[in-house]
């Protein structure tokens, strides 16, 4: 992160001339505002530019979305690269989690007669190999298991695990739903809006439908909760910035409340994946979904996935759910946004996402 001087000589401070952010190709706040523009027009006044970690060549990006190496970078994604960033020394802190119900599920191949979570006992489990710094789609495929089996009373020790390689090239669960057509496997666990579109293509069928479970607890895993992260740096030396951009996120979420349509749009695009795909993927009112907290329930909710990835051997130390969380930029958010508005309305202005609104000097 790059700066300029911009205070006085008794005391400059510095503003950067980049902010980055990264999401996954999932529905996020962040996404609703960059495909607005609402990010670049917040800060386009300070003369810092905004830009999407996934848009930068390869030698800008490198693993920063994993890593959060990047002092200027605020993260909202998967739980699993940002804990183990945490736990291998990022100096990073939580400032806000969602709960977006994406569709869960364990697919069976058809006709085998397996409808519940009981009968996976002693079936052969696939478990994705990728090879790579953090592999999360092992820990999410064991999570997603975990919380089936959970279902009925049993562990993962009641199953069979059996290592699926990635495919280099192939597309998200390709090599598991392969095997699971093959015979390999017996039982694959997916999530989203492609995984739905794959499993339709093989005929795959439904055994558990984690999103029926009432506990929610059965469906902790890499993206619920998801965190957004940001660099304790840029915390510590511009906390107006955080809060500017975090007064974003919460008015893209109001935003895309009263949008399904325009969200189911931009979630095709994030994506990839058709409008059938969306649809299956996402319960309905998920456009509602999208504002941050730091509830009790979130931060337990998280808390247990640390504990499960630790156990599991994808932390190389523990992390304290509680102590990582920052709750004064999403207050300060706030507060920055209730103001924002009662100004607006004292002004006659539309709102504090209008350009005319930053025009007037409503920061």
């Amino acid at each position: 992160m790059s700066s300029r001087s911009t205070g006085p000589s008794t005391g400059p401070s510095t503003l950067p001339d980049t902010l980055w952010f990264t999401r996954c190709p999932v529905p996020t706040a962040t996404g609703i505002a960059a495909d607005r523009g609402w990010l670049a027009c917040e800060f386009a006044a300070d003369g810092i530019a905004v830009r999407s970690l996934q848009d930068a060549p390869p030698e800008e990006a490198a693993d920063h979305h994993y890593t959060h190496a990047l002092t200027g970078l605020f993260r909202e994604g998967g739980n699993v690269p940002a804990l183990w960033a945490r736990s291998r020394g990022a100096a990073t802190r939580l400032i806000g989690l969602t709960w977006i119900e994406e569709r869960q599920v364990v697919l069976v191949r058809a006709g085998s007669g397996i409808t519940g979570p009981g009968q996976l006992r002693g079936l052969r489990l696939a478990l994705p190999h990728h090879g790579i710094g953090i592999d999360f789609w092992r820990a999410m495929a064991l999570a997603g298991f975990r919380g089936a089996l959970a279902l009925a009373g049993l562990t993962l020790d009641d199953a069979v695990p059996v290592d699926v390689p990635a495919v280099p090239g192939g597309g998200q669960w390709s090599a598991e739903l392969a095997a699971l057509r093959d015979g390999t496997v017996d039982a694959v666990y997916v999530k989203g809006a492609l995984a739905v579109e794959a499993a339709r293509r093989i005929g795959a069928e439904v055994a558990v439908e984690l999103d029926a479970a009432p506990d929610r607890r059965a469906r902790g895993n890499n993206g619920t909760p998801r965190p957004v992260t940001v660099h304790q740096r840029l915390l510590d030396e511009h906390p107006e910035l955080v809060a500017r951009f975090l007064a974003v996120l919460l008015e893209a979420a109001d935003w895309a409340a009263e949008r399904p349509a325009e969200v189911a749009r931009i979630l095709r695009a994030e994506t990839g994946a058709g409008a059938e795909g969306v649809a299956g993927a996402y319960a309905a009112g998920s456009h509602r979904t999208l504002h941050l907290d730091l509830s009790a329930e979130r931060l337990e909710l998280l808390a247990l996935q640390e504990r499960f990835l630790r156990e599991r051997g994808f932390l190389v130390a523990p992390v304290d759910v509680q102590a990582w969380a920052d709750p004064e930029p999403l207050r300060a958010a706030r507060e920055l946004l209730d103001r924002r508005r009662r100004a607006g309305v004292a002004a006659g202005l539309r709102g504090p996402l209008d350009v005319p609104a930053r025009a007037a000097g409503l920061q």
